[in-house]
């Protein structure tokens, strides 16, 4: 018995798998770029509301003034201020280049003292 030589391969069954894959990645793609997958959460008589860190950011002035919300503030009150929020709001430093170091390692060292880890150095890029 003779095989027939095919004149073309039948790609038809290959086309339909594509069309396939490409459906699922368009699917998957629409809920990776809004970053969520709609749920229906169940209801709870007894739960928190949810409160999102605000950032905290300080301000270190050339001549080692203290801004805590664009108010200036000794370190002392900076420290109370701070011990407010939870140890995982982000804090962000903003220090002038020419401030003192020792200004930079005094508030370094108090949010160290306090556990705070979530602790960003604003640069220019």
């Amino acid at each position: 018995m003779k095989l027939k030589k095919y004149d073309s391969i039948n790609v038809i069954p290959f086309i339909d798998v594509l069309l396939v894959l490409l459906a699922i990645v368009l699917l998957t793609s629409t809920f990776i770029t809004r970053g969520i997958i709609p749920i229906s959460l169940p209801n709870a008589s007894n739960a928190d509301q949810l409160k999102p860190d605000k950032e905290i950011i300080l301000v270190i002035q050339e001549n080692g003034e203290l801004l805590f919300e664009d108010r200036v503030e000794t370190l002392e009150n900076i420290e109370k201020l701070v011990l407010e929020s939870s140890k995982e709001t982000p804090i962000h430093i903003n220090t002038d280049k020419n401030t003192k170091f020792e200004s930079f390692v005094e508030v370094l060292d108090m949010l160290k003292k306090n556990h705070y880890t979530n602790v960003s150095i604003v640069t220019k890029k």
